[in-house]
């Protein structure tokens, strides 16, 4: 069986770009395709040859991948993957539209929705230099929608990382989804029963994060609480906390192991469509104290694996806190249960399954 992988843009790593990395490693002999690739900026894909589109050509595309939206769609039409039996795309946005012969599959590894077309003031709030052209890109993006819906029928199957996304799929393109949480590499975790006297929040500084609700909640307190990551709402975050509250900024891959093992729970107050960090975290043998909203009601068992709030306020958070410390976490169970089902000889053994059922 020929298989070609397809992915939107190979121009970050981000959670998409590490399940494309997984499926790159499951199948080694599939061709690999997507729209622009900057080998310093993704993935390592080592010695694999990338086909990309016409954008690769434009200078400085790679940096300012955004900007190009309206290209993207016609760029993956004009791919040419006619001699494939198998086409597997990773997709939150323009790489579901790629064409295929009649006889062939495709299967359609979706993110999400494509944000920007579908929750676009909420998608706008992160990216602050679009919002003063909003009036201009909403009538692009009317256009966009419209043939957003049209490629979301090539696909002949969707797999979603989470209920919710897989909900949203069905909403906007009228397509079933099969959920199939996305897993971790275990291998990168380490496990400790041995819990030192902190908290642990792992999440780029940007307000949808809802960071600055976990630091007034430790304010009150007074627990200490160390923060990794980096973003625009540092030096704000930073001004309104207390001396328990630590900020590392990017810590190595090293040092983050060694906290998320150590840290007595990890404090996750976002809402996420599917969040890798709740299960890292468990995968470490360490509880989560969540917002109970998205990805987290399919990985996280409260009491067993973690404890949820059901509101984004310092208050909740504070009364999360208080809660974990009454329970008597086994933390052996809480990393089996992450390695049971969200490892990737899980995740590929779902995944073949679908597949060979297509």
């Amino acid at each position: 069986m020929k298989i070609a992988l397809v992915h939107d843009y190979l121009t970050q790593r981000g959670g998409a770009e590490r399940v494309f990395e997984l499926l790159c490693r499951r199948y080694p002999n599939a061709d690999i395709f997507t729209s622009l690739y900057d080998p310093e900026r993704t993935i390592d894909l080592h010695d694999r040859v990338v086909h990309t589109t016409a954008l690769q050509k434009i200078p400085g595309a790679s940096k300012s991948f955004r900007l190009l939206a309206p290209l993207y769609f016609p760029a993956f039409r004009s791919l040419d993957l006619q001699d494939y039996d198998l086409i597997i795309s990773s997709s939150s946005s323009f790489a579901k539209a790629v064409r295929k012969r009649p006889t062939a599959r495709h299967v359609c590894f979706c993110h999400n929705v494509t944000r920007f077309l579908w929750d676009t003031r909420n998608y706008l709030r992160e990216y602050t230099t679009f919002r003063k052209v909003y009036p201009l890109l909403e009538k692009i993006f009317q256009q966009m929608r419209k043939v957003d819906l049209n490629y979301s029928q090539e696909p002949d199957l969707y797999i979603a990382n989470s209920s919710i996304v897989a909900k949203r799929i069905q909403s906007v393109y009228n397509k079933p989804a099969i959920v199939i949480n996305y897993p971790i590499d275990s291998s990168k975790f380490v496990f400790s029963g041995q819990k030192d006297d902190f908290y642990l929040t792992s999440a780029r500084l940007i307000s949808y994060k809802r960071t600055d609700i976990i630091i007034e909640a430790f304010n009150w307190l007074g627990l200490p609480l160390y923060i990794t990551g980096d973003g625009p709402e540092r030096a704000r975050l930073e001004a309104h906390a207390m001396p328990n509250i630590r900020f590392l900024g990017h810590v190595s891959d090293a040092d983050r192991t060694q906290l998320m093992s150590k840290a007595r729970a990890v404090i996750v107050a976002a809402l996420e469509d599917y969040g890798l960090v709740p299960v890292e975290a468990n995968a470490s043998g360490t509880p989560v104290i969540a917002y109970g909203a998205g990805g987290v009601l399919d990985t996280q068992i409260p009491g067993k694996t973690g404890v949820l709030f059901n509101r984004q306020t310092p208050e909740a958070v504070q009364s999360a806190l208080l809660t974990a410390n009454a329970i008597k976490w086994n933390y052996r169970t809480i990393r089996e249960h992450a390695l049971r089902h969200f490892s990737e000889e899980a995740f590929f053994g779902k995944v073949e399954h679908v597949i060979g059922g297509v």
